[in-house]
Order: C-alpha cells, then structure tokens, then sequence
C-alpha cells in the first residue's frame, strides 16, 4: 500500500491558494475517551463545513486523541481540505489493518507515524492547540500531555485499549487510554466562544432529535439542542449536530 506523505497530502488538497481556517467564532472541542471514531470523524467534518467556525483549542483523549492530531496536522498543512483529506486517509490505512493480525505491537503507531509530522503540531503557527489526556497504568493518574509534550508516544498511549494492547512508556511512567474527561477543565481558552464536547454514552444532557417522532413523547414538546454538548443518540444524530451548529452562529 503507498504511503502518501505529507507533501503528497498538500498537494492533494490544494488547488489555487490555500483555505485558511482563520475568522469566525473561535470553537474549543473536547472529544471524550467514550466516543466512538466513526462518530467523531462525522462531527469534525460537519464542523469543517461551517466557514464561520475556527477551532481553538482540541482536547482529545481515546482513539479521538489520534484523530485530533490528524485534524491539526491537515489544517497547519492546507486549511480545512488538508484536515478532510487527513482525515479519509488515517481511515483508509486503519481499514487495511487486520485485527488478527500476528503482530501484536499496537498497529496505531505505524498508522499515526505515516500520517502526521509530529514537529508541525508543536509550530507556534499551528492553528490549532492540541492537548491529549491519558491515564498512567500504574496510578491511573490522567496526565495532560500539551505544547511540546504532545508527541507520537502521547497520542498513541491515549488511543491504546487498556489490557489489549501493552501501554506506552512515556517519562518512566506507563500510559494508556480512558484519560478521565473532568480533568480536561484546565485547556480551556479564554478566547473561545463555545465549548463542544463529543461524548459517546447518552446522558441527561443528551437531546431528543427532531426529526424523530415518539409516541411515548405525547407531542410534548423537545428542548432545544445544547450546543456546548454534542452526543451521539441513536437515529437523527446528524440533526443534533445540525442543530448545535446552528445556535453557534
């Protein structure tokens, strides 16, 4: 299978100048260790649909922690093109790894070290702050890997499943996944208008969709969606995202 290099990347998004991800209302997001990768790939990429919407600051911790930084490195390579396209390409690679495989290293590793160019998410221009949260296996103490923490190590150790994949040594410490979501509070940038959180498990903030009819509801009426929660639940999922977009503006 070629491996498409970062170069390669850029050159397949461009056409013309360079979209720019720059204006708008400044949006922080933190994906949670629950949500699943699927999910979260649909909701980045409804979000880059928005042109009035920047991402500030990306907490990230599970698999979306391999996912944020493929967003960042597509947009400091070419805007939000450059972060679609990272993003069909990660997915793509992962398609092609057998779960039976007989190595039984973490095949996350070869896939992330193909896709990004960990020294761009650390550029002061990046243009967005990527923050990734794991837990130590030891402790089960999260650490907040940020600015020049935020390495290969630290992103794989935060998408690794704990007890089916070995943890990742990082400082003498042992990190894996399921970084705790109350300890993201502290990444939250002053300038940033709104905070988005993609969560996977439904909760009391998840909002009933509008296009789906209940009869237990009675016709009473839903509330409308929070745009500082977005979650997964069950059919109509993109008019909740639809929704919470909508009262960013």
């Amino acid at each position: 299978m070629h491996v498409q290099t970062g170069i390669e990347t850029n050159n397949a998004v461009i056409a013309g100048a360079r979209p720019a991800m720059d204006g708008g209302q400044l949006v922080d997001v933190v994906l949670a260790s629950d949500a699943h990768g699927a999910f979260v790939w649909g909701v980045l990429d409804r979000l880059l649909d928005e042109p009035g919407l920047s991402f500030g600051n990306i907490t990230a911790s599970g698999f979306s922690a391999l996912e944020a930084a493929v967003l960042a490195y597509g947009l400091a390579l070419a805007g939000r093109r450059g972060a679609r396209t990272a993003l069909v390409n990660i997915w793509r690679r992962i398609s092609h790894v057998s779960v039976f495989a007989t190595n039984k290293a973490n095949p996350l590793r070869s896939i992330l070290e193909q896709s990004i160019d960990i020294a761009e998410l650390r550029k002061k221009g990046c243009p967005v702050k990527l923050s990734i949260s794991a837990s130590n296996a030891r402790t089960d103490a999260v650490r907040v890997f940020s600015g020049d923490q935020v390495s290969i190590d630290a992103i794989v150790a935060a998408a690794t499943v704990p007890f089916l994949f070995p943890a990742v040594e990082i400082d003498g410490e042992t990190y894996w996944g399921d970084g705790d979501l109350a300890a993201l509070g502290q990444v939250r940038s002053v300038e940033a208008g709104h905070l988005l959180i993609i969560a996977g498990k439904p909760s009391g903030f998840t909002t009933q969709c509008a296009d789906r009819n209940i009869a237990a509801n009675h016709g009473a009426p839903k509330p409308p969606a929070d745009p500082h929660n977005i979650r997964p639940s069950a059919p109509g999922w993109c008019s909740a995202v639809r929704q919470a977009v909508d009262r960013l503006e």
